[in-house]
This record gives C-alpha cells, structure tokens and sequence, in this order.
C-alpha cells in the first residue's frame, strides 16, 4: 500500500509512546526473507532486574507488546522469571527474562550460572524517583556474579521514570548513579566490567531508543548495516536514515551521523501513521491482508521544507529517511539507490542464514548468526 500526503509539523507535539494495534497481524504471504527457526532454548537472552516497582515489566509490555503506558499502572508485581518470546513476531530474535524484584542470588534453587552462561544482555532497572541505595547495592551484587560467570554480557543500566524530573534532575542523578557504580566495581577490583546507562521513560521515545542500544550490540552484522547506509545517504542527498524493526520500533541500526532525538521521534510517529492509515484503509473487506507488506511506502512533507519518506525493505524491517524537499526531487535517482540497498541486506541475512544452516543455531540475536562480508554494494547512478 502506498501512502502519501502533506502534513503541517506542530513543534514539541510528539505523541505518547505507543504504536499499531496489539492484533496487529502480517498476513498469510510469506516473508521475502526469514531466517531458519531457532529453537526457544538457545536464543540468546536479555535479562530484565531491578528492584520491585522499578518498571521492568511495563518496559517489557510498552516496547514489545504495544500497552499504552497509561495501562502498565495496572500491572501486578512480577512475582516469578517471566520468559517472552520476542522473534515470534519480530525481527530482533531473542528471548526478554523479567525477574522479579525479590530474586535472591545465595538462593540454592536459583541456578544463576546456567541462567548468565546464556545471557547477551543484562539490563537494570532503577527507579530515579525512589532511593537507589539498595538498587545501587543489588546492581552491584547482579553484575559482579554474572562477570565472573560470563564476561561478554553487555551490562546496561536504565535509569528509569525520568519523566518527573527536571533536566538538571536528571543529569545530576545519572552522575551520581554513574559515580557511585563505578565506584563500587572499582572497590571490588572489576574495573574491566564496563556499565552503560540510559536515561529512560515509557511516557516518551527514551526507552525504544534505549533499547534499540541495547539490541544494536547484539547484532553482529551491525557494521555491515551502518556501511549501507553510509553509502546509500551519501549517494542519495539524505540527511538521516533508520533501519527500523517494524513491530517494536527499535531500530536496528542507523547511518554514523550522531541521533538527534527528535528525527528519532518524527521516524517513529511515522511508523505509526502509516500502520493506522494501512489498518483502516489497507485492508480487505473481509479484514484479510496486510496491513505492512512489500508494497508499503508512504512519503510525508512537513511544511518546513522536510520530507520523510518510508520503504519496506523485508517483512520485519522498514527504511525510514529524513531529506529535504529538493534533494527529493531526484525522486527516481533515491529509489535507484534504494533498490540496490534493499538487494545488498537481502544478501546480507541470506548469506547468514545459510551459514546458521550449516553451523548451528546463532550465538546472538539476529535471525543470521554470524557477520557475512558483502559482496556488492548500493552505487549511485551518476
């Protein structure tokens, strides 16, 4: 389905996190390219932990299952390991573990080294409006027995509920959480163990973009990815450009150009926009179809001489562009381009796929397994 229409940009009037339908469905047509199933038990992991109420479950809920943040007050406190499935409906391929706040490490029935042996990522979760002493305390207890057990985990730290602070809140707690964390692992001789932290909300983008960090380590074709995109904006007059994973809105990677927020924000309401339109006007009568399909595109101008301009590119993932209207009026050069991009990532995850066939399940959460070298590239016509 084709969308394109001119839109007026309100300043500052972003909406509230939240995205397409929860039955949002892709139909019966088969996917352009997927990658082989992995087996539950041996895709890779990404735990959730924190202290009770910090918010591990209404992330989970907001980012992968598109509960409006309004709705993730009523959750009840997590009071077991809660194992979701995220690659059944996505591109990312992992597994999200929400641990209850309670979790006790010296417990003999928790079984902590065979649940970090197979672990990509562990996120901590902190409440910024509570007192993060004993969150301090567990974060450390958390971190230092999965180092010692596995010393890839990536260890991320979600400095979280944000949205009820003052910017100068903000950065003086995340110094101060930053301060006092590393502290901590430098008292206990861990200096290699590297922490990274994210200011974040489920009332605002913070948390998708945090995530989107979080999922890019875990891809090990994401050098490859930034090339593409390097070339294909560079070959084709546009400013900035996203490689979104459709259903969760994080995005799998981008071009080297830093990530102003608010283009990150513009892509993801645009995701949004189109899903809706597609959903009431896209779809058969009888509601069959596909509401995201290899014919969606949509093109939006804002009245500030900007143009966003969406392409699917595999069943899961979406190009999302930010140019300006005179470098869109080489139009059929951008589309050139696009296609030969388009070609270059189904190599790149065909050629993966094929060697998951042959060696094993991946190691990492990417339907392909292991980085492929690219043997061609998107060129420029002129």
């Amino acid at each position: 389905m084709s969308i394109q229409y001119e839109v007026e940009q309100l300043a500052d009037s972003y909406g509230v996190a939240d995205s397409f339908p929860k039955d949002f469905g892709y139909g019966e047509e088969e996917a352009d390219m997927e990658g082989s199933p992995v087996p539950s038990d041996t895709k890779p992991r990404i735990l959730l932990m924190g202290l009770r109420r910090s918010g591990k479950s209404s992330i989970q809920k907001v980012v992968f299952h598109k509960m409006s943040p309004n709705e993730t007050l009523f959750l009840e406190s997590t009071n077991k390991i809660y194992k979701d499935d995220i690659s059944s409906s996505s591109f990312v391929n992992f597994q999200i573990w929400d641990f209850p706040g309670q979790v006790d490490f010296f417990d003999p029935t928790f079984d902590y080294e065979m649940i970090f042996r197979g672990t990509g990522a562990l996120i901590f979760v902190i409440d910024a409006q509570d007192d993060y002493v004993e969150a301090l305390s567990r974060l450390h207890l958390t971190v230092s027995r999965a180092y010692r057990v596995n010393p890839e985990i990536n260890f991320e730290v979600f400095i979280h509920k944000v949205d009820g602070l003052s910017d100068d809140h903000k950065i003086e707690t995340q110094r101060d959480i930053h301060q006092r964390a590393n502290d901590d692992l430098a008292d206990a001789s861990l200096e290699k163990l590297h922490l990274s932290f994210y200011l974040t909300s489920i009332y605002d983008h913070s948390i998708f973009e945090a995530f989107s960090k979080v999922v890019q380590k875990l891809i090990p074709q994401l050098p490859t990815l930034e090339n593409l995109l390097n070339i294909f904006i560079s070959n084709s007059g546009i400013e900035k450009a996203f490689l979104f994973d459709v259903v969760s809105k994080i995005y799998i990677a981008t071009d080297s150009s830093p990530v102003d927020m608010q283009s990150y924000e513009l892509c993801c309401d645009m995701i949004d926009v189109v899903i809706d339109v597609s959903c009431i006007y896209g779809l058969r009568e009888d509601g069959s179809g596909s509401a995201y399909d290899k014919e969606s595109m949509a093109i939006i101008k804002l009245n500030n001489t900007t143009v966003l301009y969406l392409k699917e590119v595999t069943k899961f993932l979406a190009l999302v562009c930010i140019l300006r209207e005179e470098s869109f009026e080489r139009k059929g050069l951008i589309d050139y381009n696009f296609h030969c991009f388009r070609k270059a990532i189904h190599e790149v995850f065909e050629v993966g796929a094929s060697t998951q066939n042959t060696v094993g399940p991946p190691v990492v959460g990417s339907p392909c397994g292991k980085a492929v070298a690219l043997n061609g590239t998107p060129r420029s016509t002129v």
